[in-house]
């Protein structure tokens, strides 16, 4: 167990069952990876942190919460689906420790089904982070996305990134997004990820999305866009990372699509682990 990837979370109480099926799935997938999970957050409860320090003690992970004042992002556009915690993630240079030169972020709602390795190794020195994009089968999000944030570079998806934290403390900070904030808020969409496009997306990384951000919803788009070669068994020995983005989740009983079942395969096993070990 060497080279330990480090994970980081920001979220709030309302998704820390997915959080646990998020980091069963990593473990079960990724078996001799040594992991540390660090959980930044504004209000979660001391017992809600000692039941996620105990799953992650069962895996085999190291765990370390943080607690911040999310103060500042008050003023900041937020709804029910998209809380104050996703703004977090923008400074996790700020906010971690300065040791740390880099750490892996990743929505809870996803599955890791195979290993990460790959990913944490690439090569970020000249970049402020390594992303996807969700281009679908024509790309058609990029051009508006471009106009409507004045881009010159492609949308990326924040639910997975690799950030170096070095250039985070260089290049992020709290006063040019309150700005964006200020004067913007009206034409945020995806208020953070927007952001992040708009003053970072020129110094990120483009990554494989079908290997490190699979859209769970696009499994039709992606296989007709490589010629039927990227079909269900090319993902599950291909795919580390399945994102379920949007709505519903893959927890809710109005889910259905070629991934559910998957998804509730781990959660089940999350539940019989978690009554194993009480």
């Amino acid at each position: 167990m060497t080279n330990q990837i480090e994970l980081l979370f920001t979220l709030d109480e309302g998704y820390l069952k997915p959080l646990k099926v998020a980091l069963f799935s990593i473990q079960l997938n990724n078996p001799k990876q040594a992991f540390r999970v660090w959980l930044v957050h504004e209000r979660i409860s001391a017992t809600s942190l000692a039941n996620i320090q105990a799953f992650c003690d069962h895996l085999g992970f190291a765990f370390c919460p943080i607690k911040v004042d999310g103060s500042q992002w008050e003023s900041a556009p937020t709804v029910a689906r998209y809380p104050k915690e996703m703004y977090f993630r923008l400074l996790a240079g700020e906010i971690l420790p300065k040791e740390l030169t880099k750490v892996l972020y990743l929505d809870p709602d996803i599955l890791v089904i195979n290993s990460l390795q790959e990913l944490w190794e690439t090569d970020v020195t000249d970049y402020l982070l390594a992303a996807c994009t969700h281009a679908g089968l024509l790309d058609l999000a990029t051009p508006l996305n471009k106009v409507r944030l004045d881009l010159d570079h492609v949308y990326y998806n924040s639910g997975v990134m690799l950030l170096n934290l070095e250039q985070a403390r260089a290049k992020i900070k709290w006063e040019d997004i309150s700005q964006v904030i200020e004067k913007h808020a009206a034409y945020l969409v995806l208020p953070d990820q927007d952001i992040l496009n708009y003053l970072y997306g020129k110094y990120a990384l483009l990554v494989d999305e079908e290997k490190w951000n699979y859209d769970a919803r696009m499994y039709a788009k992606y296989l007709a866009r490589s010629l039927n070669k990227r079909d269900i068994h090319w993902v599950m020995k291909h795919t580390a990372i399945l994102h379920f983005c949007g709505k519903p989740k893959p927890w809710s009983k109005k889910h259905d699509n070629r991934f559910t079942p998957l998804y509730l395969s781990y959660q089940n096993m999350v539940e019989a682990f978690d009554v194993e070990k009480s």
